[in-house]
């Protein structure tokens, strides 16, 4: 199974006899609430999942966007009618990175079939795919959360990784470099991480770039199969996106959900600043 799926292969999903259950993960960092946007248009069938509120604990110790409690995780699944035999198919405005935080969560939460909209809504109506108003009501899942099964660092880890395997920073080149940090009390990278944006993994389309353009891209940064391999970003969002990209090109990768806006937080903790790892 891939991670992805093109419009064309989700529009044939959808008409078939064992459609999936989708999910709107539209989000803007630091932006409006998207249920509007949603209200106003949406793949048909298709359940609206707050980032901030239902993807993400409160903000505070563990970062801007902690990991949220898995029971509660899973009453939210539920309720979009999430089901353990079901394929999920998860999308945002086109960015990517929403999206891939719910693929993550789903991921590491135990189910086995999700998928990313590979260019979100703006490629489905780019194909032609139909939107709706109308908002569903969907039947009560049946998904219990079982954490663990894709690779979680936390801060400590992320550092040890950065020294004996391969750290990827998932930020824009300037926030690694401490040059600007327009969120986070400091700016720089983890001593030992290497900077790999993930706006990269993307060509000018939105769309991916294709697996081998992505496996060549990780081989470069250092990535191998037999190289451990995590990623971190700001507060954990942009990081999952660069976790998918990964995995699309076949490798396996863990995620510091805490990210930059937990390690920066805390004073006794390290911070190179510069091109350099």
């Amino acid at each position: 199974m891939t991670a992805i799926l093109s419009s064309s292969e989700l529009m044939s999903e959808m008409a078939g006899s064992r459609p999936p259950v989708l999910l709107d993960i539209r989000w803007q960092l630091g932006g409006p609430d998207q249920r509007p946007a949603y209200e106003a248009g949406h793949l048909p069938g298709a359940v609206y999942v707050d980032l901030d509120r239902e993807l993400a604990g409160p903000p505070g110790s563990g970062g801007r966007h902690p990991l949220p409690d898995p029971e509660v995780f899973g009453a939210v699944m539920r309720r979009a009618g999430v089901r353990s035999d079901t394929p999920v198919v998860v999308y945002d405005g086109g960015q990517g990175w929403a999206a891939a935080r719910a693929w993550w969560l789903l991921g590491w939460t135990g189910h086995p079939d999700v998928r990313v909209l590979d260019g979100g809504l703006t490629a489905w109506t780019a194909a032609g795919g139909a939107v709706t108003a109308d908002t569903p009501t969907p039947q009560e899942g049946d998904f219990k959360p079982n954490p663990g099964a894709r690779g979680l660092l936390e801060a400590d880890g992320a550092a040890a990784l950065a020294r004996t395997g391969l750290l990827l920073d998932a930020r824009a080149g300037e926030r690694y470099r401490g040059e600007v940090e327009p969120i986070d009390p400091v700016g720089g990278h983890i001593p030992g991480a290497v900077s790999a944006p993930t706006t990269e993994n993307v060509g000018a389309d939105g769309l991916f770039r294709p697996a081998a353009e992505l496996r060549a891209r990780f081989a470069a940064l250092g990535a191998s199969q037999d190289t451990e391999v995590g990623v971190y970003c700001g507060s954990g969002v942009s990081g999952a996106h660069e976790v998918l990209a990964l995995e699309v090109a076949g490798f396996d990768s863990a995620l510091y959900a805490g990210s930059w806006s937990q390690w920066s937080a805390d004073p006794a903790r390290p911070v190179a600043t510069g091109p350099n790892p």
